[in-house]
């Protein structure tokens, strides 16, 4: 096999083993020896389960031999983020006291091996899921694959910096402040963090293992190099969780439209509050020039909130989740959550005249590695000035406090080199709106690059 073929999409790929182009168990070795090759620098796989996934892709090749697939991804490799429960392999969170091997699939890690997928490795991830930065004190830090002084956000690190280097076919993530969005953003890959409550999040950490009960605010989404496989993972995650799904049943609607000429699309790029580097502002702007140019139909709609007050609320609603000492009372979590209802109402009115929002993901492309604790004393060095590393829940909150879906997209790259992505904000429940905005700015701007073998 020629090493092109590990960074396809994986829908090709899994194509290519139904057509018997070549088998799992060959696929699976050449993403073992890429591993090999590729991840010392990286960090990016931290966990393998090499044997158990070769027992797995044969199985999957002898099912091919009879014409027994079993499912849209049968026989394809990929690595999870180790923030969810694998059976029989190491996950951790990033926390010594988590560090476990457990006895079954968090929810979404089944569905997807229900739909044939083996799933052969973890991706690395900071502690407890807690930043937009990739380390822990088990694994260390993840490089950037574009350059390995810089990070590859967080908290799905480990799982863009992978996809971005061919050492996976697909990867499952978590999104709770643009955990999904961020990293697909600094290592250009796409990601779509889908409307809360649509994907199972039973057997996620956090909460620590064993918990039952499911976060306000997070998701779990498909992270990938082409848009058609994140509608592909999506369709595969999406749906009731297993004690639900008695009573109803999940059916997302169509996308409004599927041309940029039919979609009625508003632009909202900078922001006073959350002034984009000029850098990450031209790449925006070009991306959007150019999108004009191919006939979109850009309109003008002033977006009803403002940045502070999202992100205000979503610091709000968020810190009781993430720190135990962070004490919310039931009565002002209940005003919090009043306010939140006001948002979303707000958004579902501006979504009647719209049908999707392009945002940026972050004021600043991918930074150095920084590891000053406690994260709040971290600062992004700008051409202006310095501004708090917490100013980068600026534009990541809007989709996570208004339950809404968002979908990354790689839109060029600085003059240094570094990628630069869009977010495409839509509609609660239209997750195929947001993603067919995604596939038309894909085709239009040409979608993935591979970063430079490191």
């Amino acid at each position: 096999m020629t090493a092109d073929v590990a960074l396809w999409p994986a829908h090709r790929l899994a194509e290519g083993i139904r057509r018997r182009e070549f088998s799992s168990r060959e696929l699976l070795d050449l993403y073992l020896d890429r591993i090999a090759r590729l991840n010392p620098s990286l960090n990016a796989v931290v966990t393998l389960d090499p044997d158990g996934a070769r027992r797995a892709a044969d199985a999957a090749d002898a099912a091919v031999a009879r014409n027994e697939v079993v499912g849209p991804l049968h026989g394809i490799p990929m690595t999870v983020k180790d923030t969810f429960d694998t059976a029989g392999m190491r996950t951790t969170c990033g926390v010594p006291a988590w560090d476990r091997v457990p006895e079954r699939d968090a929810d979404a890690v089944r569905r997807l091996r229900d739909a044939g997928a083996i799933i052969f490795g973890k991706t690395n991830v900071p502690a407890m899921a807690a930043d937009w930065q990739t380390f822990n004190s088990i694994f260390g830090v993840t490089n950037n694959p574009w350059d390995t002084s810089r990070s590859t956000g967080g908290s799905s690190g480990g799982a863009a910096a992978a996809l971005a280097a061919g050492l996976t076919a697909l990867e499952l993530g978590s999104d709770i402040a643009g955990s999904i969005r961020l990293p697909s953003n600094w290592c250009g890959v796409c990601g779509h963090k889908p409307t809360w409550g649509i994907v199972p999040q039973l057997g996620h950490l956090p909460p620590p293992p064993g918990a039952l009960s499911i976060p306000d605010l997070a998701v779990t989404g498909p992270l990938a190099r082409n848009v058609t496989d994140l509608q592909l993972a999506l369709d595969i995650l999406a749906g009731p969780a297993a004690n639900d799904a008695i009573g109803w049943r999940l059916e997302l609607p169509p996308a409004r439209a599927s041309t940029l000429t039919k979609l009625r699309v508003a632009t909202w790029l900078d922001d006073p509050a959350y002034p984009l580097e000029r850098e990450v502002a031209v790449v925006l702007g070009s991306a959007v020039t150019a999108l004009a140019d191919a006939g979109a139909n850009l309109v003008d709609a002033a977006v009803p909130v403002s940045l502070p007050e999202v992100v205000g609320l979503h610091m709000e609603l968020l810190y009781p989740l993430m720190d135990a000492l962070s004490d919310l009372r039931h009565r002002d979590w209940l005003r919090a959550n009043e306010r939140r209802e006001m948002m979303r109402t707000q958004m579902r009115n501006y979504f009647r005249q719209v049908d999707a929002l392009l945002m940026p993901v972050a004021m600043v492309p991918a930074i150095a590695h920084d590891h000053l604790e406690p994260m709040a004393d971290r600062v992004l060095a700008l051409a202006g000035g310095t501004r708090s590393y917490l100013d980068l829940f600026g534009w990541v909150g809007l989709p996570t406090v208004a339950y809404l879906p968002a979908t990354a997209v790689p839109v060029g790259r600085t003059a240094n080199g570094l990628p630069v992505g869009i977010q495409i904000v839509g509609p609660h429940l239209e997750d195929r709106t947001t993603l067919a905005v995604a596939r038309e700015i894909e085709r239009e701007l040409g979608g993935f690059v591979p970063p430079p073998e490191h």
